[in-house]
């Protein structure tokens, strides 16, 4: 080889190096640039900055290095369009705000953005989901997808497990289904979770304990969390917690550990119990709302300056703070050892067990039998029995009671029988005197010492007292004392050692903090709390109803938080029931436009006299039952009654837009325009949600009985809600029929129903189907005016469904002129489901659930308009009428009362 060829040959191989690397670095650059070029195609309108060939100096972009985005901040801007599922190559982006747009379209692929840190996706139009949308985000601290309403049904990702140093997930108002997953466990710095305003559902995971939980907001779910909420007592950190507008039931936990909370809103629950002293004793507690459950036990005493909500359905032993007499602190304590169950706390009011407390018998002012046979308790069989000395027959059978027999039980010497037949006892059976009576079969593990399985995976109240037992193996508990003295011992030697020795080593235990100090006080005032003073934000609270405006009210409330209205309130509000005021006339009564001198406006159904008979009067009952017992945003709420001997009269939310059958029947009359499809679907899924709540998602199931249009009413919106409850049935068993006297109107009547008078959730539902067939024809169910073959729109409609053209021509003529091709695949298939829906056997009709399926792959997913000027407060308006108008504002309520209160104050 010549030597000048061989003196070139290092500099040809680090110029190929040098150009390969270039390159590389080239080919990385562009890579940013190419997703970035694709991003500002996408929206509209490209926003202002955003030129040039350098996308590091666009407006709110940043780069961490030469063409490398770390952040992109387009909030508040207006943009619209779709976002390219190419932002997850943006291998360096930390934070991506995207807050308070009109983004649409699947949400931004995120999955395997390793270095994102934050992203804020709030206020927005996602309307679908990536796959793997949350997975791979190791960095991941700050998460917000608040106000995405658009959003299909889904659940929380479980993959955020992986992002160990989440610290923040918020994502209310984002139709989030299905239960909180069990992952908390991974997340030990996390702290801020808020879900309100979805549709979840099950119990509170008991991870929440391993994590650093300060703000939980989990309040106002569609169905609602269920369940006890004993995990509280294990979140040290917690600082805000909102559980309103649940299910939640039991017992509240001891708090004595929450030494930072400050804000506990439970209203609107199922709790129940007595409510521990621990709470009132919290030393940063400020707001507690309690109203709208069912509290037992001595009132609670808390210290001034704490702003406190009890209401006035709770069944204290007394209306002060004092102790219970001592057979009701026993029977308490009974309740508590089966996780306080609603039927006891509805049941036990007062303080004297011998005035008529159902399942107690008395003699002498001594209880002497308590029954509690057949009610399917949970729980352990208390000791506290023991402390009843005239005690005499103790009936426990047929239930889900677990543990063991207390021993102390057999110090009962007035004692003569014991039935715990039927349930999941276990243990040795202890020596009771010969005279006692005792039913021990149905329990198989009876003598046998085998662990114990409690509801939820905790025991109740008084577990770990006497007579309980263990649920360790005897060699177990061995093991475990020889442990304990090994460890003892050890510690007494190092201890031994520190001393002689004279070492100067200090030990200390070390006890973890927040990280973080408070430069004031926290205060905040909520929105639920601070309309507990004016109008109403939850109408099934006596406290909170629009119709309350003073402490020293008149009003006093039925079981359930219902109120109790005088007469003279409703006489005003009517104009002393004037001709003017009617709204419409049914079965029942006349309906009435009220309105209160605060500007609420009531429906007022009132009772004719001639309707005052058993029939009226167990209609009146029921409404009120009914209504007391279930809640729905598809169902009205009853905001009180009025029993005043000759008046009877209920009390609705006033729905402005009248009923269905005056849209349907009546638009001409009424001088407003017809009925969209659009409205007539989306009104349907509302019906068919109300209706499956009543059927399967309430805590009882029932048969609404008189499901027709004029019972369906709307409100400014459009949106419907089920009215009319007073011939509604309790259904013991969904799927078994049961005899009742016929009731309802005809032309709804399901075959089986007429002919027999046995009733299932199927009545409803063939009911339900008469509804949409009036939806697509325009045609009442029953039409004399019409020839015998087609007055009767059942018999004419379901032999049409053979072709789709005899669909086309029955349809409501008004729907014609925007009728198309896509729109009538829609109505075919509402036309198909109510042919469904009226099949001549019961069993061949779809459950609820079925038509709400159908439906809402229908209807494209409704989401109030926010605007930036909306978040204005016009401070000529009082507090109440501010926090009336954002009540459905739930993040900024507590901003916009506090800074109200700031400015009325200067």
């Amino acid at each position: 080889m010549p030597r000048g060829r061989h003196k070139l040959l290092p500099s040809c191989v680090l110029l190929i190096f040098t150009t390969i690397f270039a390159t590389v670095i080239h080919h990385a650059a562009s890579d940013d640039g190419a997703v970035m070029a694709k991003l500002a195609k996408s929206i509209t309108p490209t926003p202002a900055g955003w030129t040039g060939p350098d996308f590091c100096k666009w407006d709110g972009i940043r780069c961490d290095s030469p063409n490398k985005v770390s952040s992109i901040n387009l909030a508040s801007r207006s943009l619209s369009g779709t976002l390219p599922p190419e932002i997850n190559q943006l291998s360096n982006l930390k934070t991506l705000s995207l807050q308070r747009n009109k983004f649409s379209g699947p949400l931004p692929a995120l999955s395997n953005l390793g270095s994102l840190q934050e992203a804020n996706l709030d206020e927005n139009g996602f309307n679908s989901i990536p796959p793997g949308f949350l997975s791979g985000l190791t960095s991941l601290q700050s998460f917000s997808i608040n106000n995405n309403s658009n959003l299909p049904p889904w659940t929380m990702p479980t993959t955020i497990k992986d992002s160990t140093s989440l610290t923040s997930f918020i994502a209310g108002k984002a139709n989030f289904v299905g239960e909180i997953p069990d992952i908390f466990g991974s997340l030990p710095n996390f702290e801020n979770l808020r879900l309100s305003y979805n549709n979840m559902t099950g119990w509170l995971p008991w991870s929440f304990s391993k994590s650093g939980i300060k703000t939980l907001l989990l309040n106002n779910q569609m169905v609602g969390f269920s369940g006890p909420i004993d995990v509280l007592g294990e979140m040290p950190n917690l600082e805000e917690v909102w559980l309103h507008v649940n299910q939640f039931s039991g017992r509240i936990p001891d708090l004595s550990a929450c030494t930072e909370l400050s804000d506990l809103q439970l209203r609107g629950n199922q709790l129940t119990g007595v409510i521990p002293d621990s709470l009132s004793k919290l030393p940063k507690l400020q707001n507690v709302a309690l109203q709208s459950n069912v509290f037992q036990g001595p009132m609670p005493s808390f210290r001034p300056g704490i702003q406190v909500n009890l209401g006035t359905g709770n069944h204290f032993c007394l209306p002060s703070p004092g102790p219970c007499d001592p057979q009701v602190t026993v029977l308490l304590e009974i309740a508590a050892s089966m996780y306080y169950p609603m039927e006891l706390a509805e049941a036990w009011e007062g303080n004297d067990a011998c005035q008529q407390w159902q399942f107690v018998t008395c003699e002498k002012g001594s209880v002497v039998v308590i029954n509690f046979s057949m009610q399917k308790f949970t729980g352990i069989i208390s000791h506290s029995y023991a402390s009843l000395p005239h005690l005499k027959s103790v009936y426990l059978n047929d239930n889900e009671l677990v543990g063991v027999i207390p021993k102390s039980l057999t110090s009962l010497k007035q004692l003569q029988i014991l039935d715990v037949s039927n349930n999941n006892i276990s243990g040795k059976v202890p020596s009771f005197d010969s005279s006692v009576t005792l039913k021990l079969g149905g329990n198989p593990f009876i003598g046998k010492d085998v662990p114990i399985t409690y509801p939820g995976g905790r025991p109740p109240p008084g577990a770990e007292q006497e007579g309980t037992g263990s649920s360790l193996a005897p060699w177990l508990i061995i093991v475990i004392v020889l442990v304990c003295l090994v460890v003892i011992a050890g510690l007494g030697y190092v201890i031994y050692r520190c001393y002689y020795n004279k070492k100067n080593n200090k030990y200390k235990w070390l006890t973890k903090t927040n990280g973080r100090e408070d430069n004031a006080e926290k205060t905040k005032i909520s929105m639920d709390q601070a309309a507990d003073n004016g109008k109403s934000t939850d109408p099934r609270s006596f406290s909170q109803s629009p119709i309350t405006s003073t402490e020293n009210s008149d009003y006093r409330v039925y079981d359930g938080g219902n109120v109790v209205i005088p007469i003279e309130v409703l006489r005003k509000a009517t104009n002393n029931f004037s001709e003017n005021s009617i709204l419409g006339r049914g079965g029942f009564g006349i309906v009435y436009r009220g309105e209160l001198h605060d500007g609420t406006i009531l429906a007022v159904k009132r009772m004719e006299s001639s309707m005052i008979s058993d029939k009226g009067l167990h209609e009146f009952r029921a409404e009120i039952e009914v209504l007391t017992s279930v809640r729905h945003r598809n169902l009205v709420s009853l905001h009180g009654f009025c029993n005043n001997g000759s008046e009877k009269l209920l009390v609705y939310e006033y729905m402005p837009q009248g009923s269905l059958g005056q849209h349907l029947f009546e638009w001409k009359e009424m001088g407003t325009p017809p009925l969209t499809w659009n409205q007539r679907v989306t009104i349907a899924l509302d019906v068919a949600r109300g209706v499956e709540y009543l059927h399967s998602m309430a805590k009882q199931s029932f048969i609404h009985r008189d499901l027709k249009p004029s019972n369906i009413l709307l409100g400014d919106d459009m949106r419907a809600k089920v009215c009319d409850f007073g011939l509604v049935r309790q259904a013991l068993d969904s799927n078994k029929s049961f005899q009742t006297r016929l009731a309802g109107t005809f032309g709804y009547l399901a075959p089986e129903y007429a002919a027999t008078g046995r009733v299932t959730t199927k009545v409803d539902v063939f009911a339900f189907g008469v509804v949409l067939m009036e939806i697509v024809t325009g045609r009442k169910s029953l039409d004399s005016s019409l020839p015998d073959e087609c007055s009767h729109l059942v018999t004419w409609f379901r032999p049409l469904l053979q072709d789709k053209d005899n669909i086309k021509e029955a349809l409501d003529p008004v729907l014609h002129s925007d009728l198309n091709d896509e729109t009538f695949e829609n109505i075919w298939k509402v036309a198909q489901l109510a042919g469904h829906c009226t099949s001549r056997e019961s069993n061949q009709r779809p459950d609820m659930s079925h038509a709400v399926n159908v439906l809402s792959s229908l209807v494209e997913q409704w989401k109030p308009a926010l605007d930036e000027e909306s978040f204005s407060v016009d401070f000529s308006m009082s507090l109440p009428q501010v926090l009336q108008k954002w009540k459905n504002n739930e993040d900024s309520s507590s901003t916009i009362a506090t800074d109200y209160i700031k400015q009325k104050n200067k």
